[in-house]
């Protein structure tokens, strides 16, 4: 097999967590590394932190991947006397690349919400909010047959015809057209006056709204003819196979109590554990999951009719809003559905590591190299310790005549 590069590398990570799908905020791609390194050995990592570098430099490894941006924010100096410069300048000295896959690991399948559903046995599983897919155009323009495949590379050229992973796809067949150029005309093929029949080939090609206008440039500019005859057409959207969340079912039913329980036993060991909100014996088989923090997502949940959504972070405003929605749905109180169950942020996206890793080397495979790949066994959460009430105690009541 031939020798791995980091930009083998970084090519493989995009084409399974296609940067493109990332939030617009988002920071995502390759942070440090010179593409034409060797490769040998990948890190896996929820957090690019001090810990995992020293981890990754212990290893061996060439490239750590996490899962959080170290350069979310813009900065105006890497210099060592800060933490994220200290960090990157460790990194450069080792020789160790990052890369971060975040909110496009999180929308991809086969990323951080497919491994958290599968963590939990969910199955049948769809997104929770699909993405929308890119609005397309398909042109359609006749040509003869003779240019036909000189104007196909020209709208290739201009982002026509691009589908997954194949380039210049274009549909063809044959016809014949015909036209009369009048006395004002400079026709290519005929004169002016009398008609002129030409064997023709129908050209159609798909590509990005966006890339309308230098499509059809580009079309005219190729196209033998004067007046060149093509259509644009608007296609229909459809909801992308991708998006965030997952929501599907268990197995077989539960209650929420032992449905908590299982997600504990699933997930790493955190200082938080798992809280969860609603009756302890309700019934809980379909579930919305939402890897991080996932309280903005509220309104999808409600919208998906689940019984249960795990996620992490939620806050107490969004969270008691959510329950007391439920409780007027007329449910008893504390039963209404949906439930919540709350992991910690680091917990509920360390399922994706092993998934990506696994992938990873399974992809190097299919391309004609090779690749060793490890998860992080250092725990990035930042919490360390948690004093339980020893039990649950009810508000003491205010004192009489007191507002």
């Amino acid at each position: 097999m031939s020798a791995t590069t980091l930009a083998d590398v970084v090519r493989l990570l995009e084409r399974r967590y296609p940067p493109s799908t990332a939030e617009s905020w988002d920071a995502v791609g390759l942070v440090t590394g010179d593409p034409s390194q060797p490769v040998r050995r990948v890190l896996f990592a929820v957090d690019p932190v001090a810990v995992v570098a020293d981890e990754a430099a212990d290893w061996g490894a060439d490239l750590v991947v996490t899962h959080h941006p170290l350069l979310l924010r813009p900065v105006h100096s890497i210099a060592g006397t800060t933490y994220k410069g200290a960090l990157l300048h460790r990194l450069v000295r080792s020789g160790t690349a990052l890369f971060t896959a975040h909110t496009n690991a999180d929308a991809a399948a086969g990323g951080v919400n497919d491994a958290l559903a599968a963590a939990l046995g969910l199955v049948g599983t769809s997104p929770l909010e699909p993405a929308a897919s890119e609005a397309l155009d398909k042109h359609v323009v006749f040509v003869p047959v003779a240019d036909a495949e000189r104007l196909v590379d020209a709208l290739a050229a201009a982002g026509a015809g691009a589908i997954g992973e194949y380039t210049r796809c274009a549909w063809t067949s044959t016809g014949e057209g015909t036209f009369t150029p009048t006395d004002a005309a400079s026709p290519t093929i005929g004169s002016a006056g009398e008609a002129a029949r030409v064997v023709e080939a129908r050209v159609e090609m798909v590509a990005p709204r966006r890339l309308r206008a230098s499509v059809v440039a580009a079309l005219r500019s190729a196209h033998p003819y004067e007046e060149p005859a093509f259509d644009v057409l608007e296609l229909a959207s459809w909801p992308a196979a991708t998006g965030t969340g997952r929501v599907g079912s268990l197995a077989e039913p539960t209650t929420l109590r032992a449905f908590a329980s299982a997600v504990a036993a699933a997930l790493p060991a955190t200082a938080q554990g798992v809280r969860f909100a609603g009756d302890p014996d309700g019934r809980v088989e379909r579930v919305a999951v939402v890897g991080g923090s996932g309280d903005s997502f509220f309104d999808a949940v409600r919208a998906s009719g689940v019984d249960a959504y795990v996620t992490a972070d939620l806050r107490h405003h969004p969270s008691s809003e959510l329950r007391e929605r439920a409780r007027h749905d007329g449910s008893p109180v504390g039963s209404g559905t949906p439930y919540l169950v709350d992991v910690a942020h680091f917990a509920s996206e360390w399922p994706w590591l092993e998934l990506a890793a696994r992938t990873l080397e399974h992809d190097c495979a299919a391309a004609g190299t090779t690749v060793e790949t490890r998860v992080s066994t250092v725990s990035t959460d930042p919490w360390t310790g948690r004093v339980a009430s020893p039990e649950p105690n009810a508000p003491t009541a205010p004192p009489e005549g007191h507002p």
